[in-house]
């Protein structure tokens, strides 16, 4: 059984991200497990005078998060009543991302979706600040929703790489599965005015062949070295649905996007942006 685990702050972007993981794996058995965090609300209300006060309001934002989840888990329920399909609810009073490593170890989940942007939906960012931070530590693969992004089938992968670092195998699973599904063809993109000739590259790329068999493989070239352009113009020319990024040292995704300041964030996907780890899970 697939474990996905979707953080959710109650917004219509959260929503959003739900229903996306409700008709991508609608044909998997899966258990999703809604998780909402209120420790920040208890921490920023100026009501707070005394140790009481603050017991009592954890007390209530807990009642109201789990009432809040109770009513995603039926609404979804009734949107596609999913035999396959079974829905948990957990409100934490804890940070954000401790709480998803902490679930994601205690149920060896296979993938965190959640939306780029949550309740303050800035239309100037390409993410939220929750939605940075959990790509960014986060030890699990990532799928990142936009905000009003209808679904469809991800028949067309891009897969930006410079072929100089190992991929995981467990991490690149998650996007072999996907593939195979869907019958999609995966793009490798890569981006240099060079031929990728060296032993590691020729190496990696291997690996990847081996790693997505059965699955229709392009590779592409670009000599366009701003990163962000590049991918986005690519997306847009081949009909792309689905973006594979890997936040790793050394590799596009942190020159692009973790590594920036969230104003400066330069990578605004316009279709779902699916974020492998490529760093050793811990276990529990």
């Amino acid at each position: 059984m697939r474990k996905i685990i979707l953080p959710t702050d109650f917004s219509e972007n959260a929503y959003n991200a739900l229903r996306f993981a409700c008709q991508l794996f609608k044909y998997e058995k899966s258990e999703i497990i809604l998780l909402n965090t209120y420790a920040e609300k208890v921490y920023t209300d100026e009501r707070l005078l005394s140790k009481e006060l603050i017991d009592e309001l954890k007390a209530v934002t807990k009642a109201k998060a789990e009432m809040a989840l109770n009513e995603i888990s039926s609404k979804i329920h009734d949107e596609f009543c999913n035999p396959r399909h079974k829905l948990r609810s957990i409100a934490a009073f804890g940070d954000l991302v401790d709480e998803v490593n902490s679930l994601v170890n205690s149920e060896n989940a296979d993938l965190v979706i959640m939306g780029t942007r949550g309740a303050t939906n800035d239309r100037e960012l390409g993410f939220g600040s929750n939605t940075l931070l959990v790509l960014k530590y986060v030890q699990s693969p990532v799928l990142a929703i936009p905000a009003n992004f209808s679904y469809q089938e991800p028949k067309n992968i891009l897969f930006p790489t410079n072929f100089l670092i190992p991929y995981q195998k467990r991490e690149l699973k998650v996007v072999g599965e996907i593939a195979r599904d869907f019958k999609s063809v995966i793009h490798f993109l890569y981006l240099s005015k060079y031929k990728a000739t060296s032993a590691r590259q020729r190496d990696n790329l291997e690996f990847l062949q081996e790693q997505f068999y059965n699955i229709r493989l392009e590779k592409h070239q670009s000599e366009e070295l701003q990163k962000e352009k590049a991918i986005e113009e690519f997306i847009a020319e081949n009909k792309i649905d689905l973006l594979v990024m890997v936040n790793s040292r050394h590799t596009y995704l942190e020159d692009m996007l973790l590594t920036s300041t969230i104003d400066k964030v330069g990578l605004h996907p316009k279709v779902p942006l699916l974020v492998l780890q490529n760093f050793n899970r811990e276990y529990i």
